[in-house]
């Protein structure tokens, strides 16, 4: 499979397998929590890649758009597929874990703050890293990645729950770890940040001009 239905399915197939494992690892209530999602994207990230460019998220995604890596058909289909393999990976993991007796407790600003900063992080990072020319073909990006994510749950994640990626958030609001009336915010905030991010990157980077594929 190929073309805009393959790259879609690629970012179905990574999403699903990216939140499941955060949802087994928040249940595994490890100290390694962090390390282990952080290092779920890293592989992840190697393993779609090639494929679709392996964003996972919709934030990401927003944020390519923005910076003009991918076209907006690209984009609906990349966000449909992270928002249905989120889904799909909470409702697989009743099979296993349970729901969880209590959403984390947040307070809203602060909330949406490190939510929309460690999202302008990640984008910025997946921008230079994974899609600046002076960056092509090297072999730290998904390092780089899940490296990111990995500092923004130990250092936020106590704050707000470390979400950074819409699609998670609605699979974690599914799974009961977050509280369906906060999801608003893990779904503005991140898109808020992406697309800083992106023009940040836009203005720092106007000589790495990018056609949408």
């Amino acid at each position: 499979m190929t073309g805009t239905a393959g790259k879609a399915l690629a970012e179905a197939i990574s999403t699903f397998l990216f939140v499941f494992s955060i949802i087994g690892a928040v249940n595994s209530k490890s100290p390694l929590t962090p390390l282990a999602i952080g290092l779920a994207l890293t592989v992840l990230v190697y393993a779609a890649g090639h494929i679709s460019g392996a964003h996972l998220n919709p934030a990401v995604s927003f944020g390519a758009l923005i910076r003009g890596a991918i076209g907006v058909t690209d984009f609906v289909a990349y966000i449909v597929a992270q928002f249905v393999g989120g889904a799909l990976a909470a409702l697989a993991s009743f099979a296993v874990w349970p729901h969880a007796d209590k959403a984390t407790e947040i307070q809203v600003g602060p909330a949406f703050l490190v939510e929309a900063l460690f999202t302008l992080a990640l984008v910025w990072v997946v921008l230079n890293v994974a899609t600046s020319k002076d960056n092509d073909n090297n072999s730290f990006y998904g390092l780089a990645i899940g490296g990111t994510v990995f500092v923004g749950a130990v250092s936020v994640g106590g704050i707000s729950g470390g979400g950074f990626n819409p699609a998670v958030a609605l699979g974690l609001s599914i799974s009961g770890q977050f509280a369906w009336s906060n999801l608003w915010l893990y779904i503005v905030a991140p898109l808020v940040g992406a697309a800083i991010a992106a023009v940040l990157f836009r203005v720092l980077s106007s000589n790495d001009k990018k056609a949408a594929a």
